[in-house]
């Protein structure tokens, strides 16, 4: 058994991990954020338990575009609520950019680094 593997943490290549954390961490409520001492690392709790969300400085980071063939996203993070309105109007509140809200079911954003993210009432 312990040879396989469970889901540990998503980690997200951004230009400044402290600040990327403090975004996600308002947008999901979660508790505050496990630094690392030179700050290149920064990983966010889920308080219910689970998998982590954790944030990597990249020097050189170029945002995904969002939809583009040229940087193309690569993976996004969906993160579901049970009020679409209430989900978009937090998401803008502390930052998120509007990518698409044509979908019924779900929006698609931008955090503050570029990188796309979904609200999904599913």
């Amino acid at each position: 058994m312990g040879a396989v593997p469970t889901f540990g943490a998503v980690a997200l290549d951004c230009p400044d991990p402290v600040a990327l954390a403090e975004f996600y961490r308002e947008l999901l409520d979660w508790e505050a954020a496990d630094v690392a001492a030179d700050g290149h690392w920064v990983t966010l709790r889920n308080p219910e338990g689970g998998a982590r969300f954790s944030f990597q400085r990249v020097p050189d980071y170029r945002p995904p575009a969002w939809p583009s063939a040229e940087n193309p996203q690569q993976a996004h993070v969906d993160l579901d609520v049970t009020d679409l309105e209430a989900g978009h109007e937090r998401a803008l509140a502390i930052g998120a950019k509007l990518l698409d809200d044509s979908p019924e079911t779900f929006r698609v954003y931008a955090d503050p680094a570029g990188h796309p993210f979904c609200l999904c009432a599913c």
